[in-house]
């Protein structure tokens, strides 16, 4: 039995006299060799720098989008009803004159 905690699961044998292990074997240091390359380490920290940067500006936009929509309705949605107020009631003092036979104030041009 061996030292080692075993996991769980199939336990499979070593492939230390199978003659594609020293293939394999090679394949992996040349595959290790080329992850510890210091171009792919530097095009790593490139994407890791690159998604920290995203990260943090579409943070910022949000933010920026949060405050001008609160601002939008706060500020901007109560003139615009105030100001479909104002023109529904000259629409109806315009109304009320002319069935009333005062002659009609033309609304002003804009």
């Amino acid at each position: 039995m061996s030292t080692q905690a075993r996991r769980g699961g199939v336990s499979l044998p070593d492939k230390r006299g199978n003659p594609r292990s020293s293939s394999s074997a090679s394949s992996k240091s040349i595959v290790s060799s080329i992850a510890e390359h210091p171009i792919v380490a530097r095009g790593k920290q490139v994407a890791s720098d690159a998604a920290y940067v995203t990260k943090k500006l579409l943070n910022s936009t949000g933010k920026a989008a949060w405050i001008a929509g609160t601002t939008f309705l706060v500020l901007v949605v109560p003139l615009i009803i105030e100001m479909d107020r104002e023109q529904q009631l000259n629409e109806l003092e315009l109304q009320q004159a002319s069935l009333l036979g005062t002659p009609s104030i033309a609304p002003p041009q804009k």
